[in-house]
C-alpha cells in the first residue's frame, strides 16, 4: 500500500497479515514437550499390555508398538540430521579417555565375537542332531535358522544404533527438557521457535533409550525368539 508521496506503508507489528494463517503448536505441548512424549509412550505401552492380556488383532501389537517411539525417533532424525558432525567434536577428551573408550570397544568387540563363535558350533550341532546325516535336509534346516535370525540381528543392531544415537542427544542437547546451552544448530527450525522447543524436547536421550530400546526389546522377545523357536522344533 503507498501513500500520496509514494512511501510505502509497512505492517504493523503484531498484526497478523490478512490471507496468511500461522500454525500454532498447542500451549501445553511448547511448555512440557517431553512430559508430553512420556505420556505418549506409557499410552502405548499400555495398549501393549492390553494387546497380550485381550489377544487383539495380530497387527494392532506392531502397531502400538512402533506408534510408542514414533514421536522421540522422528525428532532425534530431525536433530541429528540437522547438526554437522563438527559439533560433536570432543573438545576436553583427555588421552587416557580416548584410549580408555578404544579398549572398552575392542573387548566388546571380542567379546560379542566370541559369543558368535560359540553359538555357532551351537547352532552347526543342532542342525546335525536334527537333520541326521541328509545334507539336503541340513542345508533347508541351515537356511530356515539363517531367516529366523535376520530379525534378530536387525533388532540387536538396532538396539545398538538408539545407544548410539542417545549419547550424541546427550552429548548435544544435554539431559534438561528444555536445554539452555544446546548445541543444536542456531539454524535449525530457526522460523519456528515453538516447533523448535518441541523438537528439541522430544529428541531427549532417555525418553529415546525407554521407548527404543523398550519397544526393540519386546519385540525381540515376542516375534523373533517365537520365530525361531519354531523353525527349532
Amino acid at each position: 500500500m503507498s501513500t500520496a508521496g509514494g512511501e510505502r506503508s509497512t505492517p504493523t507489528p503484531g498484526v497478523r497479515t490478512p490471507g496468511r494463517r500461522a500454525f500454532r503448536l498447542p500451549a501445553w505441548l511448547v511448555r512440557s514437550p517431553l512430559y508430553a512424549g512420556w505420556l505418549w509412550t506409557g499410552a502405548w505401552a499400555v495398549l501393549i499390555l492390553a494387546d497380550e492380556f485381550l489377544d487383539l488383532a495380530g497387527w494392532a501389537w506392531y502397531a502400538c508398538v512402533g506408534m510408542a517411539a514414533l514421536p522421540t525417533l522422528v525428532c532425534t532424525v530431525a536433530v541429528l540430521n540437522a547438526t554437522p558432525r563438527l559439533y560433536l567434536r570432543p573438545a576436553r577428551e583427555s588421552v587416557l579417555s580416548h584410549f580408555f573408550v578404544r579398549f572398552l570397544a575392542l573387548t566388546a568387540a571380542f567379546l560379542v565375537w566370541g559369543i558368535s563363535v560359540v553359538a555357532s558350533a551351537s547352532i552347526s550341532t543342532t542342525v546335525q542332531a536334527l537333520a541326521g546325516d541328509s545334507e539336503r535336509a541340513v542345508t533347508s534346516l541351515g537356511l530356515n535358522l539363517l531367516v529366523a535370525a535376520v530379525p534378530l540381528v536387525v533388532s540387536v543392531l538396532w538396539m545398538a544404533l538408539i545407544v548410539r544415537c542417545a549419547w550424541f542427544l546427550a552429548r548435544l542437547r544435554g539431559w534438561h527438557q528444555a536445554p539452555g546451552n544446546s548445541r543444536v544448530p542456531a539454524k535449525f527450525l530457526r522460523r519456528s521457535p515453538e516447533l523448535r522447543r518441541v523438537v528439541i524436547g522430544l529428541a531427549h536421550p532417555g525418553l529415546l533409550v525407554v521407548a527404543g530400546l523398550g519397544t526393540t526389546i519386546l519385540a525381540l522377545f515376542l516375534s523373533g525368539l517365537e520365530l525361531t523357536l519354531n523353525l527349532m522344533e
